[in-house]
């Protein structure tokens, strides 16, 4: 399975998980912080698969993935470790890292404003 499949797999999930997080919170901050979380991963996530796409052709299987179920926190910091761990065996083009580096901006954001607006 290619790791592009496996990025977008995982940025779907953890739009759903983050969007699942956000109903369950009793926090009006985190609420706001993991709407505006869901609401840009599935752009930047729909960017980098179309663009990728676009320059290779269709991604035909997706993979199985998870994310933590427990804390929004550590389900973030589990997205971002992934892609700094993997973001090179993506691909090489400036314009798709460029979008990944987007989705690690959102997820620094969002770790912050969950771990000190609260």
């Amino acid at each position: 399975m290619d790791k592009i499949s496996e990025l977008i797999a995982l940025l779907f999930e953890a739009r759903t998980r983050a969007h699942i997080f956000h109903l369950q919170s009793k926090s009006y901050a985190q609420h706001v912080a993991l709407g505006s979380y869901y609401s840009g991963l599935v752009g930047l996530a729909d960017s980098i698969a179309e663009n990728y796409q676009g320059r290779y052709g269709l991604i035909t299987k997706y993979p199985k993935v998870s994310v933590n179920q427990d804390d929004p926190i550590k389900m973030i910091e589990q997205v971002r470790s992934w892609i700094d761990k993997n973001r090179k065996d993506c691909c090489n083009e400036s314009e798709i890292q460029n979008l990944i580096d987007e989705v690690q901006s959102l997820n620094n954001s969002t770790i912050y404003k969950l771990k000190n607006l609260f």
